[in-house]
């Protein structure tokens, strides 16, 4: 009865109804915390150019100025995310955020990850937590994200080195990879060694550099019982978010994960 009267009261206004009972917008919430590649830059201007014009609701919860491991409001806005989208480096977060992070993928939902997320939640090796507030998850690339960051290749830093990117073997046809060609993500980030890959992931992207092997730049996984979506990247610097190429990719990848 409620959505007939609804119907008719927007008839006789001359507006379309449907609106005004459809399911809210998909709400994405991204979690920085790096001090290297400036998404706390890139990903807020990303976010409003190429998600909100497509309907998402974002949040953005950077680190804390002064305490680069609290993330204030991020455990309110993930009991209301659909998505999580994640560019932190080496932070050790407060244990009720880590807590909630695990709490999203548990229920089943997709987490999207970009560059440095493979060694978000690991301390560096001569660091030791020892503040019970704060928590810790090193097993965060491969269990969650399925891949094996262990560092990256050397590079002049006078002079920037390209990685090529292909579609890996198979990849050709995903619908993360539709509306560009993979050759488009020529990269001058550095290229991340995270072969192999757990035998879970899916290889989307494969990044070359000379007289070095080719390493996966892209994939998806998914974790726990319910089998929650996850899109990986390990491009991600500043010169990347100027091609349109890389930003479809992520628009794509979010599309996927949240099964659009």
């Amino acid at each position: 009865m409620i959505k007939r009267l609804l119907l008719l009261a927007a008839l006789v206004l001359g507006v379309n109804a449907a609106p005004l009972w459809a399911a809210q917008p998909p709400h994405l919430v991204f979690m920085i915390g790096e001090d290297e590649y400036h998404t706390w830059e890139t990903l807020p201007e990303f976010a409003e150019k190429q998600l909100k014009v497509r309907g998402y609701r974002v949040t953005i919860v950077h680190a804390d100025a002064a305490d680069k491991n609290n993330f204030p409001g991020l455990v309110a806005a993930l009991h209301e995310a659909d998505l999580l989208f994640v560019s932190v480096r080496r932070r050790t977060p407060r244990k009720e955020q880590l807590d909630a992070v695990r709490a999203h993928l548990a229920a089943g939902k997709p987490v999207i990850g970009i560059r440095t997320a493979s060694h978000g939640f690991a301390a560096l090796p001569r660091e030791k937590v020892t503040d019970p507030r704060l928590a810790v998850w090193p097993e965060f690339d491969p269990q969650v994200l399925g891949g094996h960051y262990t560092g990256h290749h050397r590079s002049d830093p006078k002079v920037k080195t390209e990685t090529k990117v292909s579609a890996a073997p198979g990849a050709e046809g995903h619908a993360i990879l539709k509306g560009f060609s993979a050759d488009q993500l020529a990269s001058t980030s550095v290229l991340y060694i995270n072969a192999p890959l757990e035998k879970t992931a899916t290889p989307l992207l494969i990044g070359a550099i000379p007289e070095k092997a080719p390493e996966p730049v892209a994939w998806t996984h998914t974790y726990g019982p319910k089998k929650a979506r996850v899109f990986y990247t390990s491009l991600g610097g500043p010169d990347d978010f100027k091609n349109p190429a890389f930003r479809r990719l992520l628009v794509n990848s979010i599309g996927w994960a949240l099964g659009k």
